[in-house]
């Protein structure tokens, strides 16, 4: 309810923008921009993105977070450097960039501030306030380690120290990520009504907005039973916020002596056991709601201890 809430007033006030005759929605963006009035560029960035991005008025919080970083680590660049926001120099996006890269932010993360600088240029553009973009020759540096090295999966006696460590909903969110493989999003967002444990089966809302049908495990239906017993079917069944979850299992890999990986780790490791089970990469993917087999391969390669093994005879 919260985010639906949420959502209404953010699609209100970008309804209210989007409705404004051309000529204000300028003089607004270019007040805005020359003001330096972080809070109404935001609400303009905002204003764009449920207007006319791909995601609609579905754009996750989470992105609007990331994108509302990147847009204000831009305007303290440009206000040290004294960049004009509308008329900005030819060579100012890019070497915004090597700036962040030279703080030693990882590649995925120059790139997530990026789009969100880009985002602020759009909307503007879309304002009528400018018709440049600063970032149209922008690139963040290519990053040279493998996706399947920078984030493991919890391994399997981790898996079960969690679950021994938790209480009953803990245990049904490392469940859900373990064994349902649902990112961490799906997880608050799985609501009772969603679940038939006779069947065991879920009904996930995933990214895109799209729905797939999760085969649950015995123990995760056994955990569910346990937390599902008279609840409202509108109720969620872990709830909170994806913030909250990672807080959640942060603390209980704290009192289980776990390394803490994040929520997404849990994932990986659904999608390890499965190759290492014998499943085909086609089945992973469709468990685990990859639009494409590619990302799924890194699994397989998590899978793969050959080497190490072979090694270890030596």
């Amino acid at each position: 309810m919260t985010l639906e809430v949420y959502r209404g007033d953010r699609l209100g006030a970008a309804q209210r923008w989007a409705e404004l005759p051309g000529d204000e929605l300028r003089r607004r963006g270019v007040t805005a921009a020359r003001e330096r009035d972080r809070a109404t560029l935001w609400d303009l960035t905002v204003a764009h993105l449920m207007t006319l991005g791909r995601e609609g008025a579905q754009v996750s919080p989470r992105t609007l977070r990331t994108y509302r970083v990147g847009a204000e680590h831009w305007l303290d660049y440009a206000g040290e450097r004294a960049v004009a926001i509308l008329r900005p120099a030819r060579n100012a996006g890019p070497l915004f960039v090597r700036r962040l890269e030279a703080r030693g932010l990882s590649p995925s993360t120059v790139r997530a501030y990026l789009a969100g600088a880009r985002a602020l240029y759009a909307a503007l553009r879309w304002a009528g306030a400018t018709d440049l973009d600063p970032f149209s020759d922008a690139r963040a540096a290519r990053d040279k380690t493998p996706a399947w090295e920078k984030r493991q999966p919890y391994e399997e006696h981790e898996v079960q120290a969690l679950l021994g460590a938790g209480d009953a909903r803990t245990r049904a969110l490392v469940l859900l990520g373990a064994h349902g493989g649902l990112r961490v999003q799906e997880i608050v967002g799985l609501r009772w009504r969603d679940v038939n444990l006779e069947a065991g089966t879920a009904r996930v809302l995933g990214k895109g907005r799209k729905v797939r049908t999760v085969n649950l495990s015995r123990s995760l239906v056994t955990a569910l039973g346990v937390l599902g017993a008279d609840v409202h079917p509108e109720l969620f069944v872990v709830g909170a916020t994806a913030d909250a979850a990672r807080r959640r299992l942060r603390l209980v890999c704290a009192r289980a002596g776990v390394p803490y990986r994040g929520v997404h780790a849990l994932r990986h490791y659904a999608g390890t056991r499965m190759v290492r089970a014998g499943l085909s990469l086609h089945d992973a993917a469709r468990h685990l709601g990859h639009s494409s087999i590619e990302t799924t391969q890194t699994y397989a390669k998590w899978a793969d201890d050959s080497l190490k093994r072979a090694l270890e005879g030596w």
